[in-house]
């Protein structure tokens, strides 16, 4: 990513709509795939500057590692944990420690070598564990924010599907989400595409609208996990070894 952007999302994860909700939507996932037992081990791969991890703790013990220096500092500040310097697919930290859960939250999109990142943190998977991946979706989408964030690709389920499969892994759910904003968020995109804008898409928008936007998007948690919705900004996959 770009430095401004992880200074954004350091900034901004505790009360950005788009950040809140999508939380709420994880965690969701999390409590309807996830097997419940009093050890959970829970690993977030390229956990930034640490916004999620207050929410998986709410499952179980967690590690966490980010390759960018500032916001793997940002994330030891906010959690309190030993975030470790880590670089998929080779440079995994933790030695040989197993998980049974591997959260890869808008990180996959990040990686050059997809598949073989899927494969080394199936690696790490416990018997029955599982990865949860959430990534952009639809190539048609591509725009300047993909840029930014210095995205290789975005997904279809299709595409992710493939991925998982030549990694050793088999989607057990898959779904798009942010489905009900997906309308207003195309029709922006191709507005700033018509008039060359390069506003940010994770700005802070005023607190009535970012307020209504999180509610709207974090309706979802309630579908996420239950029915596969057609469409949407991002793409959600459950995935556990063949």
């Amino acid at each position: 990513m770009e430095r401004a952007v992880f200074d954004r999302m350091n900034e901004l994860e505790s009360q950005h709509w788009w950040f809140v909700a999508r939380r709420q939507v994880i965690a969701a996932l999390i409590g309807r795939h996830l097997k419940q037992h009093d050890r959970v081990t829970i690993l977030e791969a390229g956990c930034g500057s640490g916004g999620n991890l207050q929410m998986l703790r709410e499952f179980g013990q967690v590690d966490a590692f980010e390759y960018d220096g500032p916001a793997r500092e940002a994330a030891k500040v906010k959690s309190g944990l030993d975030i470790r310097f880590g670089a998929l697919p080779m440079e995994l930290p933790f030695d040989d420690r197993r998980y049974d859960l591997i959260g890869l939250f808008d990180v996959l999109e990040h990686v050059e070598a997809d598949t073989a990142s899927l494969a080394a943190l199936a690696a790490r998977l416990e018997e029955g564990g599982k990865i949860l991946v959430t990534v952009p979706a639809f190539p048609s989408l591509w725009s300047r924010h993909d840029e930014r964030h210095h995205h290789y690709r975005r997904y279809t389920r299709a595409s992710l599907a493939k991925a998982a499969a030549e990694a050793g892994l088999r989607v057990s759910y898959s779904s798009y989400f942010n489905f009900f904003l997906f309308p207003l968020a195309v029709t922006t995109r191709a507005i700033k595409r018509l008039t060359g804008s390069d506003v940010p898409d994770d700005t802070l928008p005023h607190s009535w609208v970012n307020g209504g936007l999180a509610r709207v998007f974090a309706l979802e948690r309630f579908l996420v996990g239950k029915v596969r919705l057609p469409v949407g900004l991002s793409l959600a996959a459950v995935l556990e070894k063949a």
